[in-house]
């Protein structure tokens, strides 16, 4: 800033230039020295930085021609040198001189300068800046360390933002490419397919009774076996060709397949490859799979195609009795057709009371005291049992009778809470209720939360809506108009299974959010998995950073506990401390938990 960029520099009351009040204190105590004189070098104004600086006061400076603050030699040299090019050009740039202080001590300095020619109205001025040598050194060593620090940061930022993308398109467990990075390869190879023709295959691949292995041995082992699997699949595939965990003990094998009789042979060489015995647990198992094949046709133009006429197959090895593969047949049944008969099941169900809530309890890590409880639906099939939302949620999501499960979810949730909360006013537990990306979409959704609210007597703190990072990121604007409705009715909001999608970290600052719930994942993988851990750790991090709560899901073992209490995560909720109950079950779970400070879960007089 120059004395003349807002007023004319001249003798004020204090001997300084007049500046702008707004400009006052940046100009008296900016980082250099800077003078003012008049054309023939007699200083007009002179900051305070400069007087600390040389240890004059204004009264001695003010009229003082500037050369006598110079030795002999630079007096000449500003003479001879930098003075006529003030002139001819109207400015010098950084002149290595000394100032002479008030003691009669030299200072290293380094001079700029700029000249206002004279108007009508004004005479003739320059601008003169003054930096010490020594403080322009220490300056830019602290700046290139800053802007060093800075690039590391950023680095480390790029770092990490690479690795959630890579999660979000990986399968955390086994490294290989999840549902979405299968899905982004596969169509580019049916892309490359139809422009030259090449051949394209797709092998589906369904473990035989994994679930028995999980049930006998526990998850530990089952993800153990995963693994396995995975790396006899890279083992036996070439390269080249891509392998994706689908799901569950579910994976995906596309390599180039000229006809039937090459994906013949790709799946018997796979069956040989896992038939090789594991031993799990101490326990020898034989690894066997139900593989379905589908070689890519002209028709075949959408990832959802070749993947459904393969899974057609796959269903058909296993009703031949598994251990075996199928190549698609056009004449196979379709498990769409099953999928429509339990569409209409399911409307059946939600219209004759079938749906049921059970409830998994959230406690405080620190304390282990219960803050609340997530409602998770179950489905009470008339002929199938007890389901959970894997049987059924993605068909109401893709149906959109999402909306209408929701709201029932919604409005009984609510209920329950209110039902809680009067019997125990001195405790009241906060209700979580997820949204699909369906109802986020619904502009009713506001709507339907107050009434509930309003009609059960809840008050809007105690609930708790959880939304997934991938409903948020498919129409940010539009969910961020959402949440900010939401929010105006006082409820809290949270971004559920955190770190397996993939969010705008403008977006996420920008959402009204309350809570971060860390994907299980993630949290399974602690203890043994270095990356799991940092990824934890970055997600706490993140939250606390922008004052959310972290919470943890999939919580099982006490060393999962351990390390994220270590890692100052808020609270938790898994299978460590409950399963997810009917009401009357969580009620009875709330009254014996020893961290549950019984006496706040009796009824209330």
């Amino acid at each position: 800033m120059t004395a003349t960029d807002q007023a004319t520099p001249s003798a004020n009351p204090d001997g300084g230039p007049v500046v702008a009040p707004d400009f006052e204190l940046l100009y008296q105590q900016a980082p250099c020295g800077y003078l003012v004189t008049a054309d023939d070098g007699s200083i007009t104004a002179v900051n305070d930085t400069f007087l600390t600086w040389t240890g004059y006061t204004r009264a001695q400076l003010l009229g003082t021609p500037m050369q006598k603050l110079m030795p002999v030699g630079d007096r000449i040299l500003y003479s001879t040198h930098s003075r006529p090019q003030l002139l001819v050009t109207g400015a010098v740039a950084e002149v290595a001189i000394e100032i002479v202080d008030a003691a009669g001590a030299r200072r290293a300095a380094l001079l700029s300068a700029s000249r206002t020619p004279a108007t009508d109205q004004e005479p003739a001025t320059v601008r003169v800046i003054v930096f010490s040598a020594h403080e322009r050194r220490k300056y830019e060593k602290e700046l290139v360390a800053a802007l060093r620090q800075a690039e590391e940061s950023e680095a480390r930022r790029a770092a990490a933002e690479a690795d959630l993308q890579f999660r979000a398109s990986h399968d955390a467990l086994t490294g290989l490419p999840n549902r979405a990075g299968l899905l982004t390869g596969l169509a580019a190879a049916l892309t490359e397919h139809a422009t030259h023709r090449s051949g394209l295959g797709l092998l589906f691949i369904d473990l035989d009774h994994f679930k028995a292995v999980n049930d006998s041995l526990g998850h530990s082992a089952g993800d153990e076996l995963l693994i396995i699997v995975a790396q006899r699949l890279r083992a036996a595939v070439r390269e080249g060709g891509t392998i994706a965990r689908l799901s569950g003990d579910e994976f995906v094998v596309v390599d180039q397949l000229a006809d039937t009789d090459d994906a013949a042979a790709l799946a018997n060489r796979l069956l040989e490859a896992l038939a090789v015995p594991v031993v799990l647990d101490g326990l020898e198992v034989v690894v066997s799979a139900s593989i379905g094949a589908a070689v890519a046709e002209p028709a075949d133009d959408t990832p959802d195609r070749l993947l459904r006429r393969a899974d057609i197959a796959m269903y058909q090895a296993k009703g031949a009795g598994r251990n075996s593969f199928q190549v698609h047949d056009p004449t196979q049944t379709d498990p769409a057709v099953d999928r429509l008969r339990l569409l209409g099941e399911l409307r059946h169900g939600i219209e004759n009371g079938q749906l049921r809530l059970h409830y998994q309890p959230r406690v405080d890590l620190g304390t282990g005291r219960p803050l609340g409880v997530e409602a998770l639906v179950r489905w009470q099939h008339p002929t199938r049992g007890l389901l959970t939302p894997v049987a059924f949620i993605d068909l109401a999501e893709e149906s959109g009778l999402v909306r209408e499960l929701g709201a029932w979810v919604l409005d009984h949730a609510i209920a329950q809470a209110a039902a809680w909360q009067r019997l125990t006013p001195k405790a009241p537990l906060e209700m979580a209720v997820n949204l699909s990306v369906r109802q986020l979409a619904d502009r009713r959704l506001v709507g339907l939360v107050a009434h509930a609210l309003t009609t059960h007597g809840l008050p809007a703190d105690l609930l708790t809506l959880e939304i997934t990072e991938t409903a948020l990121m498919g129409d940010p604007q539009a969910a961020l108009d959402t949440l900010q409705n939401l929010k105006a009715l006082g409820v809290s909001l949270a971004v559920d299974d955190f770190g397996t999608g993939y969010s705008s970290l403008t977006y996420l600052k920008r959402f009204p959010i309350d809570e971060l719930k860390i994907d299980q994942s993630f949290v399974r993988g602690l203890g043994t998995e270095g990356g799991d851990e940092a990824i934890v750790t970055s997600c706490v991090q993140l939250a606390h950073a922008l004052g959310l709560r972290a919470v943890a899901e999939g919580v099982e073992t006490d060393a999962q506990r351990v390390a994220l209490l270590n890692l100052a995560c808020d609270s938790v909720q898994g299978y460590l401390f409950s399963r997810p109950l009917p009401p009357e079950n969580l009620w009875a779970w709330l009254t014996t938990h020893p961290t549950a400070h019984t006496k706040q879960f009796t009824v209330q007089a």
